[in-house]
């Protein structure tokens, strides 16, 4: 049986490549999808339900929606959507919108702490439905935003997971979406017919919220060059912790040599010296302060040559460098002040 359009096409294939490379849907699993009413999550509703009627392995859905109790949202609409296409459908009535105030903190991302407090309560149900996945509609375009949010504006290179074991083990998050991009999923709502849903939030769509500035460069970047979004997606799978600054990643010479004389590892020479934070501070002078040499020891004297034109700040004398290497900033380029 063949896909009804080109876009289901390759939609579907998109997200059977992350199930396959992920090992997100199971034989037997039940499958529990997080439905907001809006338009990620019911292409990811509608899709996991045309995959399943395809694929090899047996596999049941059932959609949770987590109504955060705005008295506009129209939960009513999502539930006979759900009944006219068959599908499983539980809703949960919270009071999520009275509370974030109270729990709001000055600084913090209100979409941020409902999305804490809604997992919370899908926890919860996936129990109490017997679900062994859960299935979130996050697409390529959130997690490209959440690594632009977190690396300017939380020090920290991480984006999302495609597949998340929970805390307390018991729960594991999916998310089929990860190489379907925004704007196929919003085609895809709107071709199968699906009524899309404000969540109702007062503050949805604030464009000043961190995520929509991060759409808009975004949005600039792929104007100005086309394939930046594949690009840092790309990028998410194809990381080189050696060339990063996390010493829990690259341990400090001293210490990979601690690591490896206790691993009985031949061969390895202790470091004469070490750098930054682990420097000797035992004495007054550094490895590179100027020092007698040692009695009975042959000295070969530095040749010095005057330097071309002079050197900026110098004494018109240098060693072995060239005038290029002594040289002053040329028109266009930053000098970096010795602090840094």
């Amino acid at each position: 049986m063949g896909y009804r359009t080109p876009l289901e096409s390759r939609i579907a294939k998109k997200t059977t490549r992350a199930i396959l490379e992920y090992g997100m849907v199971e034989d037997g699993d039940r499958v529990m999808v997080g439905l907001s009413g809006g338009k990620d999550s019911w292409a990811l509703l509608e899709m996991l339900h045309v995959l399943r009627q395809r694929a090899p392995i047996r596999f049941s859905i059932i959609a949770v929606n987590v109504d955060s109790g705005y008295k506009e949202y129209k939960h009513g609409l999502i539930r006979s959507t759900c009944e006219a296409r068959g599908w499983e459908l539980r809703i949960e009535h919270t009071s999520i919108g009275e509370v974030m105030d109270d729990l709001l903190e000055a600084d913090a991302t209100p979409c941020s702490l409902c999305a804490r407090l809604r997992r919370g309560v899908l926890y919860r149900i996936a129990g109490e439905v017997g679900a062994s996945k859960i299935a979130l509609g996050h697409h390529a375009d959130d997690f490209i935003e959440t690594l632009l949010i977190n690396l300017f504006f939380a020090g920290a290179t991480k984006a999302m997971p495609a597949r998340l074991l929970s805390d307390n083990g018991r729960h594991v998050v999916v998310r089929p979406f990860v190489y379907v991009s925004e704007d196929e999923a919003r085609l895809y709502t709107k071709e199968v017919g699906l009524p899309v849903i404000g969540c109702c939030c007062p503050v949805c769509g604030d464009l000043s919220l961190q995520r929509q500035r991060m759409k808009r460069l975004l949005m600039q970047l792929e104007r100005e060059h086309p394939g930046v979004k594949a690009s840092l997606l790309k990028a998410l799978g194809n990381v080189m912790p050696r060339h990063l600054l996390d010493r829990r990643l690259n341990p400090p010479r001293a210490q990979a040599f601690e690591a490896s004389t206790a691993a009985g590892a031949p061969g390895m020479v202790p470091p004469s010296f070490s750098l930054g934070d682990e420097a000797d501070r035992s004495g007054d002078t550094g490895p590179f302060d100027q020092q007698e040499p040692p009695e009975g020891a042959r000295v070969i004297p530095l040749l010095v040559q005057p330097a071309v034109g002079g050197a900026a700040g110098g004494t018109g004398l240098h060693g072995s460098a060239t005038p290029a290497a002594v040289r002053g900033p040329r028109a266009g380029e930053t000098s970096i002040p010795a602090s840094e």
